[in-house]
């Protein structure tokens, strides 16, 4: 198990990737990367089952996750490639043409650690769904877990995956929502207002857990609540209460870095705040 302390020096590694990677490429998705960055570190650092080493793309035998917001796909590889998935190096070729590294998550170039092209918002968690019960057809007791946004959970997919996962009593699966407040066109509450998301999946009869998703305590705490609803037919959402951009003060807290990348001055001036890792840069 990693400490918490090493877990902030990945993580702050992860957001130097992220912004570094995004100016590089001269577009992306760093504001939602950013905001789940904390989370996806101490998914695949602590809390999942995986390993590089044996991973294979059938998920058997192995814990599964499925980036649903397929849009952050730079907090997806930086953690990867940090994680031993492929060479850190490889982070330079975010969205060129003809890398694995794509916008978002590809299937078709064979990148270690993606089991589901996804992006098109609504649908990952669906696919996740359908894992979590072939797992459970296959006599497979490992876990899936699912990254969605929730301005991604303005789509009616969502929902339709939401009653699937209830009604096949999916208690495998761990779903997790970025609920950073924050979409491209501006806040949630003012784009179609989806209201109190808890009080919405619990409606929907899931395990609802809130948690602070900049916070590794309460991040593990939320896993481990998570994991101790296995047995009780229902699968578990976790709202990862978030800032978008967190930490680059200029980046934090608005829709305007949804898609947007820094230019050459503004990615200096993030890593000048973003200096508590010993790792290096790719």
């Amino acid at each position: 198990m990693y400490s918490n302390e090493e877990l902030k020096s990945i993580s702050t590694q992860v957001r130097r990737d992220i912004v570094r990677m995004v100016t590089l490429a001269g577009c992306g998705h760093p504001g939602g990367s950013m905001s789940s960055a904390d989370i996806l570190t101490a998914l695949y650092f602590n809390e999942m089952k995986n390993d590089p080493a044996t991973w294979t793309r059938d998920g058997k035998g192995q814990d599964v996750f499925i980036l649903s917001a397929g849009h952050m796909t730079p907090v997806y590889y930086s953690v990867l490639a940090r994680r031993g998935y492929f060479p850190v190096e490889e982070l330079a070729t975010f969205r060129q043409f003809g890398a694995r590294l794509q916008g978002h998550p590809s299937v078709r170039r064979a990148l270690p650690g993606v089991f589901q092209a996804s992006g098109s918002l609504g649908q990952g968690l669906s696919a996740a769904a359908g894992i979590a019960l072939a797992k459970k057809l296959d006599g497979d007791s490992e876990w899936v877990y699912a990254l969605c946004g929730d301005g991604e959970s303005e789509e009616g997919q969502i929902w339709e995956a939401g009653m699937f996962a209830v009604f096949h009593k999916l208690d495998n699966l761990i779903a997790m929502t970025d609920w950073n407040g924050q979409q491209i066109d501006g806040p949630v509450s003012s784009v179609a207002g989806e209201g109190d998301l808890e009080a919405k999946w619990k409606a929907w009869d899931w395990n609802v857990v809130v948690a602070d998703g900049h916070d590794f305590d309460s991040i593990a705490s939320a896993f481990k609540a998570a994991k101790a609803n296995k047995g009780s037919g229902k699968p578990t959402m976790i709202l990862f209460k978030t800032e978008m951009g967190h930490g680059v003060d200029f980046m934090a807290g608005t829709h305007k870095w949804h898609g947007k990348a820094p230019n050459a001055e503004q990615c200096a001036e993030a890593m000048t705040q973003l200096t508590q890792t010993t790792l290096k840069d790719f």
